[in-house]
């Protein structure tokens, strides 16, 4: 069957065959297909959508376009925590000391951001010599040694993915569900874990912007998960704030150190305590979430979590000063306090336009090839529900380009609106494990 076939029948609402799907995925990797075809079917499939069978097929095929990660030589259970993506959303950096201070392997392959703020390869790289460039021989090497290792993802992974993804931001078809689960899942299986969190956002500065969605997003990928012999969870997690209280790449590093240390923001330290407790749960390291919660939230107070993270910032070449000495850190040159024009209470946050805020200061990237800048953000001071008092800091901006300040305190400012009643939104929404 020709490509302009296949694409027809996708625009016709016929659904294809693994053969057909295979074909578009494995010829557009190999560069036999064009952009411009690519395009028309995305959008189609965008449009008309795609059963499960499809789904799975383009899965599959993104999967075998590159290599898979060899990690049968560690012994241990191999788990693997993955977000859909939000505004400040630093949990990998908790979890992964947290998961391997209690035993299991935890080999992480992560990626930059786009969009918002920068991904945990950004993060990371924000702390004085921090190597994300491993070779698979040093990666598998560090988790037997160590129980952890965060690496970027190396271009024999999921190619097709790499290429399909940019061409879909650029296309406007990024929020199609069967894409983004045959998307994350494809890398997930590439990666080899055994045990697969996902932490599906939803909310105004998610990708899905309510419950119903999240939750076929979550099915969705359950079901490729365990189709293709994967033990899946997931969490449906709040965003319709940023998640702790900074929103920028050192920043976050910091407020993930504080958490590691057994304080930072309630929230965050709450929602990364009860995904730990899943994965200790579903790795049969536990007998219920109560007990996982119990041992995840030890190994916060009792320092053996922060002790791993400063084992997994040595082996990868970092300082690991930076735990006793933020300083060490990019450090912006000015700071900017943010203040409410009323009274009240905190009653809804435009959570992306908070996201955008960052990104207008230099945090985050519109394009992957952008730059971005560790050192700036946001500090949200204001949480949903807070009491505010006229001419109070509702947040404070961190920024090294004073002609930006004023732009984005204003889009800070328009992204609060505080009320009469103060509201509490749950922070996580649904749990399947």
């Amino acid at each position: 069957m020709r490509i302009q076939d296949i694409i027809a029948a996708k625009r016709d609402c016929r659904e294809l065959t693994n053969g057909e799907i295979s074909r578009i995925v494995m010829d557009y990797a190999a560069g036999e297909v064009p952009d411009y075809q690519m395009s028309a079917f995305l959008m189609a499939a965008y449009i008309n959508g795609m059963s499960f069978a499809e789904t799975s097929a383009m899965t599959q095929a993104m999967i075998d376009s590159g290599e898979v990660l060899d990690l049968s030589s560690i012994s241990k259970t191999k788990v693997d925590k993955h977000s859909t993506g939000g505004v400040g959303d630093k949990t990998t950096l908790v979890v992964i000391p947290v998961m391997a201070s209690c035993g299991l392997a935890v080999p992480k392959m992560s990626g930059r951001g786009l969009g918002f703020t920068g991904g945990t390869l950004d993060k990371l790289e924000s702390i004085p010599g921090f190597n994300m460039a491993l070779s698979p021989d040093q990666f598998v090497k560090q988790v037997n040694d160590i129980g952890a290792a965060i690496a970027g993802q190396t271009h024999d992974i999921v190619p097709a993915d790499k290429k399909i993804y940019a061409l879909r931001d650029v296309t406007a078809t990024v929020e199609s569900i069967p894409l983004i689960a045959a998307s994350i899942m494809s890398k997930k299986i590439a990666c080899s874990s055994d045990i697969i969190l996902l932490d599906v956002k939803v909310g105004s500065g998610a990708f899905m912007h309510d419950l119903p969605r999240a939750r076929e997003l979550a099915r969705t990928m359950i079901a490729i998960g365990t189709n293709l012999g994967r033990k899946v969870g997931t969490a449906i997690t709040d965003m319709n704030q940023p998640l702790g209280r900074a929103v920028g790449n050192a920043l976050e590093v910091a407020e993930a150190i504080d958490t590691l240390k057994g304080d930072g923001p309630a929230d965050f330290r709450h929602l990364c305590v009860e995904l730990s407790a899943i994965i200790l749960y579903m790795a049969a390291q536990c007998k219920s979430l109560d007990e996982g919660r119990a041992i995840a939230s030890g190994s916060l107070d009792n320092g053996s979590a922060l002790k791993k993270f400063a084992e997994i910032i040595s082996s990868q070449d970092g300082n690991p000063a930076v735990i006793d000495d933020y300083t060490l850190l990019p450090q912006a040159k000015y700071k900017y306090d943010v203040v409410s024009e009323r009274s009240g209470f905190v009653s809804e946050v435009d959570c992306a336009l908070i996201g955008r805020a960052a990104c207008m200061l230099g945090a985050g990237r519109e394009r992957k090839e952008d730059s971005i800048d560790p050192a700036v953000g946001i500090i949200t001071n204001k949480k949903l529900g807070d009491r505010v008092e006229n001419g109070e800091a509702l947040a404070e901006l961190y920024s090294n380009d004073e002609s930006k300040t004023s732009e984005v305190a204003s889009a800070v400012c328009k992204a609060y609106t505080i009320g009469d009643v103060s509201i509490v939104p749950p922070l996580i929404h649904e749990l399947t494990y």
